[in-house]
């Protein structure tokens, strides 16, 4: 089985997108058992007294758009654990990594990446808290995860 975590600083925008999208690539390509997927934040930002917050609404809205349904997802914080856990950790943007990296204490068995280094064109993910553009976030990860899975095709 491979397990796969998706970082971003909130984990109400980015990271769950990309958790549910591929949830649901997955299944409709009836592989959903070869995969654990999860989502993280680096901050505690939409955590309170230990309860995360759900997926921020314009991103349930566009997740929903497409069929896919994120209901009972809740912000939580990446731990040092997770790093022993999951075999891959993706990052939406450089921040994240530089903040998965400081949680982790490094990244010895290489690890982490960010989700567009999947695809032909490397950046960060646009982040829509900021740009309001969930559609193009959305599109964002679609290409990363495609391109993530086109890197699995040997491992599957």
């Amino acid at each position: 089985m491979i397990k796969v975590l998706f970082i971003c600083h909130g984990n109400i925008c980015r990271s769950p997108m990309a958790e549910f999208i591929m949830k649901d690539m997955v299944k409709r390509q009836k592989i959903e058992k070869e995969f654990y997927i999860e989502s993280a934040a680096t901050s505690t930002e939409e955590i309170w007294n230990g309860v995360g917050n759900p997926v921020y609404p314009p991103a349930k809205a566009e997740l929903k758009k497409h069929g896919i349904n994120c209901e009972g997802k809740r912000a939580r914080q990446m731990t040092k654990a997770d790093y022993e856990r999951f075999d891959y950790i993706i990052g939406m943007d450089s921040m994240n990594k530089k903040n998965i990296l400081r949680i982790s204490n490094g990244d010895s068995d290489g690890k982490v990446s960010l989700l567009l280094d999947y695809t032909s064109a490397p950046r960060d993910v646009a982040d829509p808290w900021y740009t309001g553009d969930f559609v193009k976030t959305y599109e964002d990860i679609t290409n990363g995860i495609n391109g993530f899975l086109e890197y699995l095709n040997d491992k599957i």
